[in-house]
This record gives C-alpha cells, structure tokens and sequence, in this order.
C-alpha cells in the first residue's frame, strides 16, 4: 500500500489517500506534483482506494507540499514518511 500526502496551507494534519499499486500512487503524485508546478489554482478531486467511498476534492492553491511513500505492514517498518537523519 502507497500513501500519497498533501500538506495544506495553515493546516497542521495532512490529507493523505491511499493507493494500491506503485504505478497508481506515482502517477498521482506526478498529478499533484504538475498542478502545483502551473501555478494556477484547480480543483482536485481524490479518492482513497482502500476506503472506495472516503473522496475529498480541494484547491490546489491551497497545497504546499506532497509526498508519497510506501506504508509498511508492520508497525515499526524501515521507511518513513517525510526526511530525517538517522545517527
């Protein structure tokens, strides 16, 4: 299972949907990703594959930043969202 996050302007909790695939989280972030690169605003509209009825639709001006990774089976797994150094 593939996570694909965004961060919204003056909001401290994420909007996050899920994909099951690779090529499907990748050619949603690459979505999100060119949207925000146009610079002008659009309405997104999202669904989380694994809650088929959970959709959300938001402006992309109101984006700051997406990220997508990997969602581990187990709780304690080897990547993680976001960046970080490990010392």
């Amino acid at each position: 299972m593939y996570v694909v996050e965004l961060s919204l302007k003056l909001s401290p909790m994420p909007v996050a949907v899920q994909r099951k695939e690779l090529e499907a989280a990748q050619a949603l972030y690459a979505e999100v990703k060119q949207t925000l690169e146009s610079g002008q605003p659009r309405l997104l509209e999202l669904h989380c594959e694994k809650e088929e009825g959970k959709r959300i639709s938001l402006l992309s001006s109101e984006l700051v930043a997406v990220q997508m990774y990997e969602k581990s089976a187990t709780g304690g797994g080897a990547r993680r969202p976001g960046f970080s150094f490990d010392g």
